[in-house]
């Protein structure tokens, strides 16, 4: 059985994650690891302590399409549509600017809400509080060592987290 190792739960981890696991048909091992404490990366909506139906998107507040990735991704609009994830934007937003035949939407459950079907539907293990720190190729696998616990081998890693934090990795990765 193939082991892959995500690294990132942004929207580019968990898209990357539902995407291999629809594409694979054998079996496989799917990890997804984040050094934060839960999914959304750039796209994450937070909750008030005292009031958990109180919700803020604190990176992306909606979704623009533009015509070209209507047509290329027109896809996953529609999924997310379909799940009740994304809806149009009805409401003005001051300072917006609106192109010709862009089309907005917003998600009800929190920008967040995206990451997490996804990351749902890829079906892998997710890790939070991951800090991975060190790549190492040991007996043609990837050994993958953090912070906290033991080295973990898989066969493939995908790096979604952003480039600093990837020049800041340690280990064989680095040639």
């Amino acid at each position: 059985m193939a082991r892959v190792l995500v690294v990132g739960a942004g929207l580019t981890g968990s898209l990357c994650a539902a995407l291999l696991r629809r594409q694979t048909t054998g079996p496989l091992y799917l990890a997804v690891w984040d050094k934060a404490e839960d999914s959304g990366g750039r796209m994450t909506t937070a909750s008030s302590p005292h009031n958990p139906q109180c919700t803020a998107d604190l990176g992306a507040q909606y979704i623009t399409c533009t015509p070209h990735y209507a047509k290329t991704h027109q896809s996953f609009y529609d999924e997310l549509l379909a799940h009740g994830i994304l809806r149009p934007l009805t409401s003005p937003i001051e300072g917006m600017v609106m192109k010709e035949g862009d089309c907005n939407f917003v998600a009800s459950q929190g920008i967040s809400s995206i990451i997490k079907h996804y990351l749902k539907e890829s079906g892998a293990e997710v890790g939070f509080r991951h800090c991975v720190t060190q790549i190492n190729l040991r007996n043609d696998k990837w050994e993958v060592s953090k912070q906290t616990g033991s080295p973990e081998q898989f066969d493939l890693i995908v790096l979604t987290m952003p480039v600093p934090q990837i020049l800041q990795l340690q280990g064989d990765i680095t040639n």
